[in-house]
């Protein structure tokens, strides 16, 4: 009798509904705690004239990562000559809480870029 409840109470289709649902969201948890780990971010800056940019940039990403030493770790390089600014390992949140610091002209992903490899080389080559 309490099976035929459960058959009559949800139908085959609800049920593949709910089971879908439940897979959705789980991956869609396990997709938001993934992007929640850090990423090479490049930050370009403004830096105030006579000052150490590696210093600065020390002391810009301690506000935001809470000390020097977490901010040592997570620094990978700063830009002296051609442009002004770092590169670090940022989560999304520390990216948003960076891009509200004074100086901060824009943060984006450290991408690597494959040259074209066409005709056009040849050329250079001759």
């Amino acid at each position: 009798m309490e099976g035929n409840f459960i058959k009559k109470r949800f139908s085959p289709s609800i049920l593949i509904t709910l089971v879908s649902l439940i897979l959705i969201f789980q991956m869609a948890k396990s997709s938001a705690s993934a992007s929640a780990e850090p990423e090479v971010q490049i930050v370009y800056m403004e830096r105030p004239k006579d000052v150490d940019p590696e210093a600065y940039d020390i002391q810009v990403l301690s506000s935001v990562l809470g000390s020097e030493e977490a901010a040592k770790q997570a620094l990978l390089y700063s830009y002296k000559t051609a442009a002004s600014g770092f590169s670090a390992s940022l989560t999304p949140k520390q990216v948003e809480d960076i891009k509200k610091k004074e100086g901060v002209l824009h943060v984006a992903p450290n991408r690597t870029l494959q040259l074209h490899g066409g005709a056009g080389n040849k050329r250079l080559t001759k």
